[in-house]
């Protein structure tokens, strides 16, 4: 996504107020990027028979088959467009930190961490498939999260956008971060070209192009 520091240096100014077109067969979502500097009080949570397995420097394969499965219906795509190249260095670098939660010996969630930048941390991918959505498994998520990010660095950034859950913002809240900034991305639609199947995030309208409706 693009950043905020980014549009200064392309010197693009903000949105001026009113409508602004979308091109064809794209996606618009309003991003919302937050930020923690000091660890929250821990949140009660629900004992569950869930286990947080590291996965240090993972395979692409099994990486991309769990972001799908988790993110699919929040049209997830960043990861699955990426190049194969670029996702092994990610994957590989020592400062990302990829975590798997298991449940009934299955893979339904994904926790990634990135200290990749000096003195901050950024809580990159936080999920939990449908199966798990709803018995306050994200709370104890969060909570194992937290307690590795704030061991190594003082702030944690993470950002959400109105294509995810939405009760996603609403959650990071209450655990505690506070938005710094919004920007408006537009994005392709990925189930436009087979990146994901066309039943994916049945909320969010197909963007089908004007000359295909």
């Amino acid at each position: 996504m693009t950043t905020a520091a980014s549009h200064q240096r392309k010197g693009l100014a903000p949105l001026s107020p009113g409508f602004h077109p979308v091109p064809d067969g794209h996606l618009a979502t309003i991003v919302t990027h937050l930020e923690l500097t000091e660890r929250p009080p821990v949140r009660g949570e629900p004992d569950i028979d869930a286990e947080l397995v590291p996965m240090p420097q993972p395979r692409t394969d099994w990486y991309r088959a769990l972001f799908r499965h988790v993110g699919a219906d929040w049209l997830w795509v960043s990861r699955l467009a990426m190049p194969e190249a670029d996702v092994m260095a990610i994957l590989g670098d020592p400062d990302v930190e990829v975590f798997a939660l298991r449940f009934g010996g299955r893979d339904e969630g994904l926790l990634e961490l990135d200290f990749r930048a000096q003195g901050t941390a950024e809580l990159a991918f936080f999920g939990l498939s449908s199966a798990l959505q709803g018995r306050g498994v994200g709370r104890w998520l969060m909570n194992q999260a937290l307690e590795r990010l704030f061991a190594r660095v003082d702030r944690v950034t993470v950002h959400t956008c109105t294509l995810d859950h939405p009760a996603a913002l609403a959650f990071y809240k209450r655990t505690g971060f506070k938005i710094v900034r919004q920007e408006v991305e537009v994005l392709a639609d990925p189930r436009l070209d087979g990146m994901l199947p066309r039943h994916a995030a049945p909320h969010v309208p197909l963007a089908v192009p004007a000359g295909a409706r």
